[in-house]
């Protein structure tokens, strides 16, 4: 059993859980609920982390990893709705007018 990720944001830890799940990758979550013991453990010990079950999936199972964490290079383009509003690629909806 090893370790592959730790993150102190819940939801990438469930998501990536989802991702090796979908991949049919053998995981598990540890130290899940240790947030309370912060302060009397050091914080990063306290950070829930992904486990996989099987050792010779390791790299398997980090090479997904990576891929889901890889950032893109660039800013999606801007676009314009259909009141006129310019609107910055990485929103989705018009701040103007509510249209996705």
């Amino acid at each position: 059993m090893r370790r592959i990720y730790s993150s102190d944001n819940q939801m990438m830890v469930g998501h990536i859980k989802a991702i090796l799940d979908s991949e049919g990758i053998p995981n598990l979550v540890k130290n899940q609920f240790l947030s309370g013991a912060m302060g009397e453990i050091p914080p990063t010990e306290c950070w829930p982390e992904i486990w996989i079950e099987n050792d010779d999936q390791h790299d398997r199972a980090m090479s997904i990893v990576d891929a889901a964490l890889d950032k893109p290079t660039h800013d999606p383009p801007s676009w314009n709705c259909q009141c006129g509003e310019l609107i910055e690629g990485q929103f989705s909806d018009c701040w103007n007018c509510g249209e996705p």
